[in-house]
């Protein structure tokens, strides 16, 4: 069964589709490919971390694409690239003339909560077409810049014409335009050379297989990690076997008493399998929100 997580370490050159259609692949041999998806795209000069659900665990992607996203990130200093990245035109703008401390105090203006306008070569919704297929028509649309956050920012190395750059962020930020607005607070332009994402929520690079490491192996599938690991931030709530039972069936059980509604929770039956994540009620209950399919199971008697 191809239920689970995938943590892929994407090579550059790959969009997070084709990533996902190579890993399908893999994991699905004769048999066919697994349902699957990601939880966050990287753009096809970027590496790194890459969260691939299959299965059920498609159910509980939200949890890892709402998480921050840490990078390392490379910027060439003195340069404007038409896209933000390499893919774009670039053309010379001027020479930083400013030191390491020059850096890092612009750098720290740009921690906490701000607003980005999402560049016009992005996958962004506008008018029923994507931002990107504007920008390939020459057009430019007006967009609405969104909330982010930037939670770190500092310097990694810096040798007067290159900076490099850890960034911890909140989902949705564009580094790439990210990387361009400090290029406009050094007052020399700058466009992102290099990315590689470290980081989504809990897991780390450390722990992603290569595209050809999976393909090595000979049971790719026993790389996948169980879906519940995408709910390992939420609290835990382990009822009853019978209140098990009904949340399996769609139920509202006990158990939310003392917090917020909508406040949301993983839900495992005393034998610890993963029902699935329920959400808190006002009336004290956990009313189901996504269910895995397995969560069911045999009926248990109520206690006389």
């Amino acid at each position: 069964m191809c239920d689970g997580v995938l943590l892929l370490d994407k090579p550059a050159g790959y969009g997070s589709t084709k990533a996902l259609a190579k890993a399908r692949r893999i994991l699905g041999g004769p048999k066919g490919a697994p349902k699957g998806g990601h939880t966050g795209t990287l753009d096809p000069f970027a590496t790194g971390l890459l969260p691939l659900v299959f299965g059920e665990a498609t159910k509980f992607a939200r949890f890892l694409s709402d998480s921050h996203k840490a990078y390392e990130a490379t910027l060439r200093l003195g340069f404007a690239s038409s896209t933000g990245d390499p893919e774009g035109e670039v053309v010379a703008v001027q020479p930083f003339a400013g030191d390491a401390h020059t850096v890092d105090a612009v750098l720290a203006s740009f921690l906490g909560a701000r607003e980005q306008l999402p560049p016009m070569h992005s996958a962004v919704h506008v008018q029923g077409r994507r931002l990107y297929e504007y920008a390939r028509a020459g057009e430019e649309v007006e967009r609405t810049p969104r909330a982010i956050e930037i939670v770190e920012l500092r310097r990694l190395a810096f040798d007067g014409s290159e900076l490099r750059v850890a960034v911890t962020c909140s989902k949705g930020t564009y580094v790439r335009v990210l990387a361009e607005d400090i290029g406009r607070a050094l007052g020399c332009g700058a466009y992102l050379v290099a990315l590689r994402r470290t980081r989504v929520a809990g897991f780390s690079i450390d722990q992603a297989l290569t595209l050809e490491a999976l393909e090595a192996e000979a049971l790719p599938q026993s790389r996948l990690m169980a879906p519940e690991v995408l709910v390992a931030a939420l609290p835990r709530l382990s009822p009853s076997a019978a209140d098990a039972w009904r949340f399996g069936q769609g139920q509202a059980i006990a158990g939310a008493a003392g917090l917020a509604a909508g406040v949301e929770m993983g839900v495992f039956a005393p034998d610890g399998r993963f029902l699935g994540v329920g959400a808190a009620q006002d009336s004290g209950q956990v009313a189901p929100v996504r269910l895995m399919t397995a969560a069911q199971g045999p009926r248990v008697p109520d206690p006389a």
